[in-house]
């Protein structure tokens, strides 16, 4: 024998008006847990905008100037180039011309210290290696100062892991995002290497 609470469950659901209330139950639970959602959202980014002008990020980067008259016995340098090595010092120099202590050779009259050749005043270069020796002079370290204060979250990642002047110009002159537009293409496609405040200057299309 059937019971009669499932038969009346049954003529319940063939008629349309409980279907219209069940249906009309879901849509009203989707669009109330949709804008909980997006509410939360708008909150946590203004949570974060705020955090953003109110607890500037803690930078550890360490400036010394006049790095060019200290002797070092060792060097880190710019490692990857084939032709052209810049040494933490600021000097570029042939990579047939790096010593064993990983320095550039001062007494070959290629060697230059702080050298800018390739860059543009907007400290946009077109050799990695010149970028990074522009990029330490001395001079440049209140450019990098006002760059690393305003630099959003989005580069916490990258320039939070810096320690020195040498490391950040280094990760400065590397291309990045910015040095791109339509993800695809340089904005300058000759100068790309950048150290200054700025991205390079969007190219038509």
């Amino acid at each position: 024998m059937v019971p009669w609470g499932a038969v009346l469950w049954r003529r319940l659901l063939r008629k349309r008006w409980v279907l219209g209330v069940v249906f009309g139950l879901s849509l009203v639970y989707f669009l109330t847990s949709t804008f909980k959602q997006e509410e939360r959202m708008v909150r946590d980014r203004n949570l974060l905008q705020v955090q953003e002008h109110e607890q500037p990020i803690m930078w550890k980067v360490k400036f010394s100037s006049g790095n060019g008259s200290q002797p070092s016995n060792q060097c880190r340098n710019s490692v990857q180039g084939k032709l052209l090595i810049t040494d933490e010092l600021g000097y570029i120099c042939e990579r047939k011309d790096l010593l064993v202590n990983g320095c550039c050779n001062v007494n070959v009259p290629s060697t230059k210290l702080y050298s800018c050749d390739s860059c543009l005043p907007n400290g946009c270069c077109s050799i990695y290696e010149y970028c990074v020796s522009c990029c330490l002079q001395p001079s440049k370290q209140h450019l990098l100062e006002r760059f690393l204060n305003r630099a959003a979250i989005a580069f916490q990642n990258l320039f939070m892991a810096v320690e020195d002047h040498f490391e950040l110009c280094l990760a400065k002159c590397r291309t990045s995002s910015q040095s791109v537009q339509h993800e695809n293409t340089y904005r300058d496609p000759i100068a790309k290497y950048c150290y200054g405040e700025y991205p390079p200057e969007l190219l038509p299309v």
